[in-house]
């Protein structure tokens, strides 16, 4: 976009202007392009809605320079132009249209700016200037790139299934709009959900998708079935230390425990008796033999 110091207007944001011009194709050295057709559509620049439109055939000097018929279906005829009002009649209303607005367009900066120029010079006036210039042809080459082929009007409408280019100005206009209101939507969709339009996905603050949510979902679940491992990791180890803490406990039992008390073969009352007679078998193990004190010993323990 070429704009010049300022794009106010009698201190208001300045107008939008959409315009497109149908000419001759010149098919010799030497020959000029001759305006046939100027349509155009002025637009408030927020909300891109129509506040005027307006579109003429021109009949040129020389009307042999216009075919009799046309190559393009829907293209100009010498016929057509016949009757229509000359340049000069209609540059006045061309000129209130353009100047002091901002030009915008397919490809206007090399062709349709240049020849506007021409016209108004042919006539000895004064050509209307622009406060800024948008072609769309760069813009969209730059932002939206080659994805759509040549870039060319016809091939961004059929990209975007707008139907065929009528190379009439007016409708031509129209479909510029549409083709812009088309790419900024993908770039814009493309500059919030980048990775989720090629389907990847990196964390975009402020932005909730359902593949997002999905994934939050699959996370909390892989932290809970983390949670649940971790707990029981936790339980076991809880017992294995209840555990470890009772061997210890088997190893030094308290003494008013009853459950560790240790199982003996006679009974408690029955103690002094045996002390008794094991003395006395040491007593008499002096003048028996050692194998009467083993007899004795052996129906002791029985």
């Amino acid at each position: 976009m070429a704009s010049s110091s300022s794009s106010l207007n009698n201190g208001r944001v300045a107008e939008i202007v959409f315009f497109d011009l149908e000419t001759t194709v010149p098919n010799r050295t030497g020959q000029k392009f001759i305006v046939l057709e100027f349509g155009a559509i002025i637009v408030c620049p927020r909300k891109l809605v129509e506040l005027e439109s307006y579109c003429t055939l021109i009949r040129p000097r020389d009307l042999s320079a216009v075919a009799l018929r046309s190559a393009r279906c829907d293209g100009i005829t010498r016929a057509a132009v016949t009757n229509a009002p000359s340049f000069e009649d209609v540059a006045d209303k061309i000129f209130s249209i353009l100047n002091g607005r901002i030009w915008a367009g397919h490809n206007i900066q090399r062709f349709d700016c240049v020849r506007i120029k021409e016209a108004f010079a042919e006539i000895g006036r004064p050509a209307p200037i622009p406060v800024g210039i948008i072609d769309s042809l760069g813009v969209l080459t730059e932002k939206f790139g080659r994805r759509a082929g040549n870039m060319k009007m016809a091939t961004l409408a059929a990209y975007f299934g707008l139907g065929q280019q009528k190379h009439r100005s007016l409708e031509d206009v129209r479909m510029n709009l549409e083709v812009l209101k088309h790419c900024a939507t993908v770039l814009f969709l493309e500059s919030s959900l980048p990775s989720a339009l090629n389907g990847e996905w990196h964390n975009n603050m402020g932005v909730t998708t359902r593949s997002r949510s999905l994934q939050q979902c699959s996370l909390s679940g892989r932290l809970n079935d983390k949670w649940n491992k971790s707990s029981e990791i936790t339980q076991r180890f809880s017992r294995s230390k209840s555990i470890c803490k009772e061997e210890t406990c088997r190893k030094s039992p308290p003494s008013t425990s009853l459950s560790y008390k240790r199982a003996v073969p006679y009974g408690r009352g029955s103690l002094g008796k045996v002390t008794a007679e094991v003395k006395k078998l040491l007593c008499n193990a002096r003048s028996a033999p050692i194998n009467n004190l083993l007899k004795h010993s052996q129906s002791l323990l029985r």
